[in-house]
């Protein structure tokens, strides 16, 4: 195992994404966790489709390393290396791209009806096609809730803050008590976990070309 994939941050436990869900009690479209579920208990719900670099999944205890073609499963926690990317399809028609030392948990998704996914840290690019039945998605980290249907947007550290990003389609973000919609060639900033997301902006092409970049 190359050591960079955890470092001086081993992965995160069922325990750590439950403290940092706390931190979204306040906002819109929380959910509770369920408890962790080994990858030959719960079901499969997807693939890895590309990797660059270094990146594991863990079900319950058990730890794998990632490749092209590897099943994913319910409750797994994902994450890359330093430099890494990993892209996976889960269901049918939706890919989620994570950046380097991004991390994040499959709580729950069912195909083509939609589900929770846990970023815990990182970078991430959500895809699902116009044309493919719409479905309802939250993706929720410590600094706010996501909450999407057919659309592609970016989510992560952005310039200083964590930053989203929508390129097609519409999401809205909940952080603090407050929500901001979306729509394509908006973004909003969110300074630090607690902290409302800032007005509605237009982001301009080199931010958009640095986000991608961090993802692709």
């Amino acid at each position: 195992m190359d050591p960079s994939h955890s470092l001086s941050r081993p992965p995160l436990t069922r325990r750590d994404l439950l403290g940092a869900a706390a931190l979204l009690a306040a906002g819109p479209g929380s959910a509770t966790l369920v408890g962790p579920a080994s990858a030959a208990t719960a079901g499969r719900i997807g693939v890895v489709q590309e990797v660059v670099g270094d990146a594991f999944a863990r079900g319950g205890s058990a730890e794998r390393r990632l490749a092209a073609a590897a099943d994913l499963y319910l409750q797994d926690m994902v994450w890359t290396g330093t430099e890494a990317r990993l892209a996976m399809k889960l269901g049918l028609a939706t890919t989620v791209r994570l950046g380097a030392r991004s991390r994040l948990v499959i709580d729950r998704f069912i195909a083509d009806m939609g589900g929770v996914l846990d970023l815990a840290d990182g970078a991430t690019l959500f895809d699902r096609p116009e044309e493919a039945p719409k479905v309802d998605v939250k993706m929720r980290s410590a600094y706010g809730v996501i909450a999407v249907r057919g659309t592609r947007f970016f989510a992560g550290p952005s310039r200083g803050v964590f930053g989203v990003f929508v390129e097609r389609g519409a999401v809205t973000v909940a952080a603090a008590g407050v929500t901001r919609l979306l729509s394509a060639g908006e973004g909003t900033d969110i300074p630090a976990p607690g902290r409302p997301p800032s007005p509605v902006a237009r982001w301009g092409a080199p931010r958009i070309a640095e986000a991608m970049a961090s993802v692709l």
